[in-house]
């Protein structure tokens, strides 16, 4: 089961990202602000979660959370600034976007750059630990889904209403046969035989 706080003195949001590890679309962030008493047995890490589940879910929290919002940077940003600090600034634009200041934020991961004075701390796997970032995880997730699958259909040829832009063999194939779009990332190798996992 998860934990519904790290701490309970501070008004506490979770956050976390998806797509980092992207060929093409932006990295989206959720920023989420939780009753101090939510529990969900079903609410987990979202690569954890069927796709019909994971929309579920979205209602759910969007119903039920304290505040939530998502931030986004675009390929064109993630390009100038790399992926590892993109990510921070889509978290950072999430939680700017909250309608209530968080005192205290949890973040997924080991690394985050400090957003203004508020007290942070970094939790690996903390999406598979606390339900504010499970639910970030799943905010981010469908929404960058959706806005995948809106951009798919200006090129259906990349698979993108399936792979959502992460490296798939088809995907790396259908870019080093005819190209890059306007929504590929230009700093990403397309050829990483690290990426022979996908």
């Amino acid at each position: 089961m998860l934990l519904s706080r790290y701490q309970f003195e501070f008004l506490e949001a979770g956050c976390d990202e998806a797509g980092r590890g992207c060929l093409a679309g932006p990295v989206f962030a959720a920023a989420v602000i939780l009753p101090d008493d939510f529990e969900h047995e079903l609410l987990n890490d979202s690569k954890q979660l069927s796709e019909e589940v994971r929309y579920r879910l979205r209602i759910e929290i969007e119903e039920k959370a304290i505040a939530h919002a998502v931030g986004i940077v675009d390929n064109i940003e993630i390009d100038a600034i790399n992926i590892l600090n993109a990510s921070f600034l889509a978290m950072h634009r999430a939680i700017e976007k909250l309608h209530l200041n968080p005192q205290f934020l949890i973040i997924d991961g080991n690394r985050f750059n400090k957003y203004r004075d508020v007290p942070h701390k970094c939790i690996v796997e903390g999406d598979a630990k606390y339900f504010s970032i499970a639910a970030a995880s799943i905010l981010a997730k469908t929404y960058r889904d959706d806005y995948m699958k809106q951009i798919a259909e200006e090129h259906p040829e990349y698979d993108w209403h399936k792979n959502k832009g992460y490296p798939t063999i088809k995907h790396r194939e259908t870019v080093m046969k005819i190209g890059y779009t306007p929504y590929h990332r230009r700093t990403f190798r397309v050829s990483d035989p690290q990426l022979e996992m996908f």
